[in-house]
């Protein structure tokens, strides 16, 4: 049985300001049956599979080539415009929820991110992320920038990718458990509360991260966790 797949044609895209300038877009009841594709995604408990390629700290889902093919074509009909994107040349999706506990996460799993690395020039990434659970307790979006230099940053990614969990602690004073709000290296600059069938999309440039508000009610199941689609699509950048 295929899951409903059917993106809403007439959607309203709400431009949501950053206090650094920058910006995100913000669409409410995406899809016409996010309630049955919810269903579907619970059916499909078993099938879900712990990351084991980025430092997404929970488990995936590939999505059906029918899912696939449907948010590639909302993000060129739809959200390609918005961004400095002239032609989509590579697009990943996936379901997903977090279910690590703060205590099994990596340094690199304390930090804000973002999804520009290794970006040939010319091109863009931007990013997209579907809520897909009803308990908004669990936590949206927010959205950060350096609050010190370059160099600093540099070096505190770093350490994060290479230390275990008590030196990169020690060194930088830093404890374990998932980014939530400001700290003395990162300055929150906007956050998108979740909802149930919401869209947030956003230059992938952007530092982000999850807000796990509620660690300790993470789960694996899809009726009751923090289920998520994500898409990201990398773009030929607009002629200057």
């Amino acid at each position: 049985m295929q899951p409903p797949t059917i993106f809403n044609p007439r959607p309203r895209i709400d431009r949501v300001p950053l206090d650094n300038g920058g910006h995100c877009f913000v669409i409410d009841d995406v899809l016409l049956d996010a309630d049955g594709l919810a269903r579907w995604l619970a059916e499909q408990r078993q099938a879900f599979r712990p990351v084991d390629f980025n430092a997404y700290p929970g488990i995936y889902l590939l999505p059906p080539s029918v899912i696939g093919q449907a948010v590639q074509e909302f993000f060129n009909q739809h959200l390609r415009g918005l961004f400095d994107a002239r032609r989509l040349v590579h697009m990943e999706s996936r379901f997903a929820m977090v279910t690590l506990p703060a205590s099994a996460l990596r340094p690199y799993q304390w930090l804000c991110h973002s999804d520009n690395f290794n970006l040939p020039p010319g091109v863009s990434i931007q990013a997209s992320v579907l809520y897909l659970f009803r308990d908004e307790g669990l936590g949206g979006t927010s959205f950060y920038e350096p609050a010190v230099d370059a160099d600093t940053i540099a070096r505190l990614f770093a350490d994060a990718s290479s230390m275990p969990a008590a030196a990169f602690s020690a060194r930088h004073g830093m404890e374990p458990g998932y980014m939530v709000g400001s700290n003395r290296w990162f300055r929150q600059v906007g956050s998108v509360p979740a909802r149930f069938n919401r869209l947030v999309v956003y230059d992938g440039a952007l530092l982000h991260t999850g807000d796990i508000l509620a660690p300790e009610r993470l789960s694996d199941d899809p009726a009751t966790g923090r289920l998520t689609f994500n898409g990201f699509f990398s773009c030929r950048r607009n002629a200057a």
